[in-house]
């Protein structure tokens, strides 16, 4: 069977005829890239009436006449871009043989068009799932060359500590399936939301995306993951939807997908050594107490009254700083009270009710406004804590002046 980067014998080997044919399939709704790479290395792809069986390959869309399977190939169709909070139990693919619910049956676009899923998101995971038929978009956000970082909410079993964080920094150790040798997974990002002794509620941020990765470095370290939900890929962040919804992406939201997947190499480069200098400067922050300015010197003696731990006391907390933690990377979040506001669907809204957004078209899903009955997403909300009516007033003590 002729290869990839094998010498083509076809006449369509100029590189200035126009884009390249499996491109051209693919947004013509064919499939993916790679299946219609598959097609084209089995004979089943004519040019012309010429059999066209090794790439590369380029074509003329508006003059050449392009058979898959003895079928004419249409037009390519208008790119659309759906974003959709996938809940759990449906599954991320097109094909599926065991006949559970897919992710496309959740979406009735008017267009008709035949949209794939960006990436996979397994069923017993929820949260954004980009879908599009615009196949050299989901080429570059779905590589690991193009460093598209994905981040997900995460809630595993017991309290995770330093030492557990600093492995899943630096990176696990995974072995491969079908006897393959193993490989350490790339480093990652982490910020802590809540801690406590039965669990821990983290955000994470990956650069890469192999199967099930969250849940098998998490479960090496002896925390399983209760609870996963992907709440942004690359610029682009999971809000206005309710579980089930989905709706069109704005114009400024595709811009901005397709410059973080379009960058140039020196582009990528220079956002790789931000995230890794942010992400060290992070990791120091949580692993050593804060201390004033002049005490990082070095020599420089430590400063009286500091609190051990990565928390340090309101008397000695420099002004303005924050006790929540900021999540590394560019994701854009401020350093703010321990609400994590800006990730994540909004449970509340000043104006418009649950979940709503001025700048988002309005949420569409086959479930009616609120989606299904699933819970209501948790976001990024104040604690339970901070909503607790306060406790009553001890005999004696004194109240506020």
């Amino acid at each position: 069977m002729p290869r990839k980067g094998r010498t083509p014998s076809h006449s369509f080997a100029d590189e200035s005829r126009g884009p390249r044919l499996q491109r051209v399939m693919a947004d013509a709704g064919v499939g993916s890239r790679r299946h219609c790479e598959a097609l084209i290395e089995q004979g089943a792809v004519r040019v012309n009436g010429e059999v066209v069986e090794a790439l590369p390959a380029w074509v003329d869309p508006a003059r050449d006449r392009i058979e898959v399977e003895g079928r004419l190939l249409s037009r390519p169709e208008r790119h659309v871009y759906v974003m959709l909070y996938k809940p759990k139990g449906i599954v991320s693919t097109n094909s599926d043989p065991e006949g559970r619910r897919r992710a496309i049956d959740l979406i009735d676009h008017p267009s008709k068009a035949r949209l794939y899923p960006v990436g996979r998101l397994d069923i017993d995971s929820s949260g954004l799932l980009l879908l599009t038929n615009d196949g050299e978009l989901a080429n570059r956000l779905t590589h690991p060359r193009y460093e598209i970082h994905k981040i997900y909410e995460v809630t595993v079993g017991g309290a995770v500590g330093e030492a557990d964080l600093a492995k899943l920094e630096a990176g696990i150790y995974l072995p491969a399936r079908r006897g393959a040798p193993g490989s350490r997974t790339e480093r990652s990002s982490l910020a802590i939301v809540k801690r406590d002794r039965d669990r821990t509620q983290l955000l994470m941020e990956l650069g890469e995306g192999r199967n099930r990765q969250i849940r098998r470095m998490m479960l090496r370290l002896g925390h399983p993951v209760k609870k996963l939900r992907r709440v942004q890929m690359g610029p682009l962040r999971l809000r206005a939807l309710a579980i089930g919804e989905w709706r069109d992406l704005t114009h400024s939201e595709v811009e901005a997908l397709r410059a973080e997947a379009f960058m140039s190499p020196a582009e990528r480069l220079e956002r790789a050594q931000r995230r890794e200098h942010r992400a060290s400067k992070a990791s120091h922050e949580r692993g050593t107490p804060r201390q004033p300015k002049a005490s990082h010197e070095p020599g420089a003696p430590r400063g009286p009254g500091r609190s051990h731990g990565p928390r340090a006391s309101r008397a000695t907390r420099e002004p303005g700083a924050s006790r929540a933690p900021h999540m590394p990377g560019d994701i854009g979040v401020p350093r703010q009270s321990r609400d994590f506001r800006g990730v994540g669907p909004r449970t509340k809204s000043a104006k418009g009710g649950p979940g709503s957004s001025r700048s988002a078209p309005a949420p569409r899903g086959p479930f009616g406004p609120r989606g299904p009955e699933y819970p209501r997403p948790s976001g990024f909300g104040r604690s339970d804590r901070s909503r607790a009516p306060a406790s009553p007033k001890r005999r004696g003590s004194r109240g506020p002046r």
